[in-house]
Formats: C-alpha cells, structure tokens, sequence
C-alpha cells in the first residue's frame, strides 16, 4: 500500500488515501518517486477540460527510482534513476513512421488501463499513464528513461514535462534563431522554461507577459529582458517594445482565446505563433480571412514542445551540467500530497511558478 492523491470523479476534490500496487508484471516497471511537478494539465484533468478515465490517479511529471522491473525489463535495472515519459510513443502508427513522435496515435492509450486499486478495491487508471501523484507507481517500460547523469533526482522530475515542452517550443515549433525577439505569455512553469530557452536560443529580445507584477523577478531570472502586465494594450507594448515591428516570435503557454489572440496580434508581419497552452473546446479564436493574408504569420500548435524526450533529455541534461538551465529557480513551492489542492487554487489565482511534490 501505498499513498496517492485520487480524483474519484471529474470535478471531485482529490483524496489523498492509500492505493495498492500489483507487482511489475511483464514489460512493467515499478518507480519510487522522488519529486512529482504539479503542472496546469493536471488541473485540466480534474476539472474535465481534458478527458480522463477515472477514478484516477493524476501527476504525469516526475522521476524516481526504480524499485523493481518484470520479465522482459532491460534498458534499466532497480535503483535506477528514471524520469517518467507520460507520451512514449508506440514506434509503429503513421506520425512515429515520419518521425513526428510526440504526435504518436497510441501514446495514452495506457491510460484506460486499471494499474491500481484503492483499500476497498476501486479500480483506479493512471492519469496520464504514468499516475506521478503517489509514493510509488508502476508504469509501462517505455515510460521510464534514465536521469541523465549530473541532474540531480528531484530536479529531474521537471524534465518530464515542462522543460522538454518549453525548450521544444521555442528549438522545435517556433525555431528560434540568433537575434530575435521572443514574446511568452504566462509565466508559470512551461512559461518559465520557456523563457530560459529562448535564452539559450540566442534572443536578444525577450518579453514575458503575466497577469502577475509578482512574477517579475521569476521571469527575468529566468532570461526575460522586459515584463509586461497583461492588458488591453498588451500588443501595442509589445510592438513599442520591438521598434513598432511585433515580436519575431510569440509562444502562448496559457491556452485561453483571448490570450492566444493577443499573442497573434504581438507578432510581426511574417512572424510565428506558437501555441503550447491548452484551452477548452469553449475557447474560440478568430481571425478575419484578409488579416490571415495581409499579416503572413505562421500560427501553429504544439504538443509536448514537438519533442522527442529520447533525443532531448541528453541536450537538456548538457546544459544543466554546464549550469546554462536552471530547473531549481523554476520551482517556487515544494508541497506534500495534500498540498496538491491548493496548488490548483494558485494557479487558477495565477500565483507562482512550478510547485514540486517532493516525497
């Protein structure tokens, strides 16, 4: 037995309790967690913006160590340091064929499966596969990758969503060159790593725009040149900001139309858009068919920061090693299990960076 925070229904409060775990069977893998992120989806679950089977088990952003493996298990051993991939891809649908991974068809199909059971026998699913909201969880082989070396356990666990989302937004989606100018919108944790990746893209101008004059210092440790308060005026700030021109690159981590229409109308003539954020089927953006030609912007959505965390994590891990990634500054709380639920209240109040669920 073992303890975790269970949604029982969509729009239920989590319930902390003990679950019990099976034994890794074939081609499973059972992990202790170190650290599990609390990122913006995980709320989306809860409340039903995304679907998930439940009751569940949610957290897809962690590492750990593993405790044991089943037949078949060979890429690692117990007491591996592991970080939990909530989307490995299957190798074998069309998008994995040509290389576009992050878009696997088959990628959460582990989340329908029954990994769990609270005391009184309740199937549970893994939210996202990998069910990080829990002192341990046992996972599907190619949910685990090794720490790369250097990067400390806990710390790991924000490899394995948001840093490979922001630093994909900005070298895989939005392709970030020397020079340019970055404008991000919403500074949480995916904002956070974000703007530290456009950094080390090369960007001279990099703008972060919040709804928070709190989150100023978070940002511009992070690499931002200029902070903006999100307003009415956003955009025309944002072109003052770039010589009247609009940000080369504009990259939303909010997921809400009005946020992503702002971030459109930031960016120059010729520009890209990029949208990471995730919104509901109520959010609608519109745009005229005359500004669409006039404007010549590339406007383009993004999964998973385009990333492939196999060829990603050895990068991300250099330049933690080299001390040009910082995930610790990302992290400005560090909670227990039952100090998920009001993570969700800050950051549906907007408050705060990444908070980190350290066991």
């Amino acid at each position: 037995m073992v303890r975790a925070a269970v949604l029982p229904a969509v729009g239920s409060p989590l319930e902390i309790t003990d679950i019990e775990l099976p034994e890794p069977g074939p081609g499973r893998v059972r992990v202790r967690l170190a650290a599990a992120g609390v990122c913006h989806s995980d709320l989306s679950l809860s409340n039903g913006t995304m679907r998930v089977p439940v009751p569940a088990v949610l957290g897809h952003e962690g590492a750990g160590t593993v405790v044991s493996v089943g037949e078949g298990v060979t890429h690692v051993v117990p007491g591996d340091g592991v970080v939990l991939n909530w989307a490995p891809s299957c190798g074998s649908c069309h998008h994995c064929g040509i290389g576009e991974v992050w878009l696997c068809a088959n990628a959460l199909t582990g989340a329908a499966s029954v990994y769990a059971r609270t005391a009184d026998g309740t199937e549970l699913h893994p939210g996202l596969n990998v069910a990080a909201f829990a002192e341990e969880t046992v996972v599907a082989a190619n949910c685990v990758l090794p720490v790369p070396d250097g990067v400390p356990l806990v710390d790991a666990a924000l490899l394995g969503c948001a840093v490979l989302t922001g630093y994909g937004a900005v070298h895989h989606s939005a392709r970030v060159r020397q020079g340019e100018s970055v404008a991000v919108f919403g500074v949480g944790g995916v904002g956070l790593a974000t703007l530290q990746s456009a950094r080390l893209a090369g960007a001279a101008t990099i703008i972060a725009v919040d709804v928070s004059p709190e989150k100023e210092s978070l940002a511009r440790r992070a690499g931002a040149t200029d902070y903006v308060i999100a307003s009415d005026t956003t955009a025309k700030e944002i072109r003052k900001l770039t010589g009247g021109q609009g940000a080369d690159v504009a990259i939303e981590c909010v997921g809400r139309a009005a946020t992503i229409r702002t971030a459109w109308d930031s960016t120059r003539r010729g520009g890209r858009t990029t949208v990471v954020g995730i919104g509901g089927k109520d959010q609608q953006v519109s745009f005229n068919a005359l500004e669409i030609f006039h404007w010549g912007r590339t406007l383009s959505g993004c999964v998973y920061g385009n990333s492939d965390p196999a060829r990603d994590l050895p990068v991300l891990a250099a330049h933690i090693r080299a001390g040009r990634l910082d995930l610790s500054s990302m992290v400005t709380e560090r909670i227990a299990l039952d100090g998920i639920p009001a993570a969700f209240d800050n950051m549906l109040a907007g408050k705060g960076g990444r908070a980190l669920v350290v066991f």
